[in-house]
């Protein structure tokens, strides 16, 4: 059973929601990350999404396409994001570590080579924002060779036909874009997110985490309630753009832990 499966499994039995968090590797600087993620997970975090630093981030709006520009211009790369997974896992083996990015770094690297080693790492899932189900062959054999999940994105725009042949495919759970937009877009339609989530559910038993809009308690707590995980991105990426990396790290766990008993007010 994967990590993933394994989480998502444990926080059902006690009727609670997985807290999912996004954070740009070496976002400001490659030494914050790894005490940042140990310091989100003790404050509640259940998954990791990692980001993969890249200089054309088309799905992002500007609060994380900054976050990439400061990890590049701090040397981060792919290879050292996952080095970044490989020094979480010397304390952490148990929370669940998804890397979220875009096809062309992982082509760079070669699929063999770029999930031999992630594997080696300590990743459990990869979601590559811009390959969709139709061109992810080649990278899923190779997934499912190191029993790695491929995540795929599902949106307000996806056909019934759409939402049928991604859940087919698709591992470890489903990311719902709750918005028409890019990352840190501001206005969640609940009702409309909730019809959707419902819909999915009706085609598989993969857990359905929600993305893009959430940034408080409200909205966190509003989406809780209808999907098995709530993902979290901008708001905490967004500190590091005018603090300091100790103030904005005190910020974003502060921000974890007003996520986490929003949530947990659910139980």
């Amino acid at each position: 059973m994967s990590r993933l499966a394994t989480r998502f499994a444990q926080l059902k039995s006690q009727q609670r929601k997985a807290l999912v968090s996004y954070v740009m590797a070496g976002d400001p600087q490659p030494q914050v990350t790894v005490p940042l993620l140990h310091n989100m997970v003790e404050a509640g975090v259940d998954v990791i999404e990692l980001g993969l630093p890249f200089s054309d981030p088309m799905a992002d709006g500007p609060v994380i396409a900054l976050a990439a520009e400061r990890a590049l211009a701090g040397g981060t790369n792919t290879l050292d994001a996952l080095n970044m997974v490989k020094e979480f896992r010397q304390k952490d083996t148990e929370t669940p570590v998804v890397l979220m990015g875009y096809l062309n770094p992982v082509e760079v690297l070669g699929y063999e080579k770029f999930v031999s080693y992630a594997n080696e790492c300590g990743v459990d899932g990869v979601l590559l924002v811009d390959l969709p189900p139709e061109e992810a062959h080649d990278l899923n054999v190779v997934l499912k060779k190191f029993d790695m999940d491929q995540i795929f994105l599902l949106a307000p725009t996806s056909t019934e036909q759409r939402i049928k042949h991604v859940v087919k495919q698709a591992s470890g759970f489903i990311y719902y874009v709750s918005l028409k937009g890019v990352t840190g877009a501001a206005t969640l339609d609940v009702p409309e997110v909730t019809a959707r989530i419902q819909k999915i559910k009706t085609e598989t038993n993969i857990p359905v985490g929600v993305g893009f809009g959430i940034s408080d308690a409200a909205s966190a707590k509003a989406i809780g309630g209808v999907a098995d995980a709530v993902i979290v991105g901008s708001a905490f990426v967004k500190q590091f753009a005018n603090l300091t990396p100790e103030q904005a790290a005190i910020e974003t766990v502060n921000k974890v832990k007003e996520l986490r008993a929003a949530l947990d007010e659910l139980v």
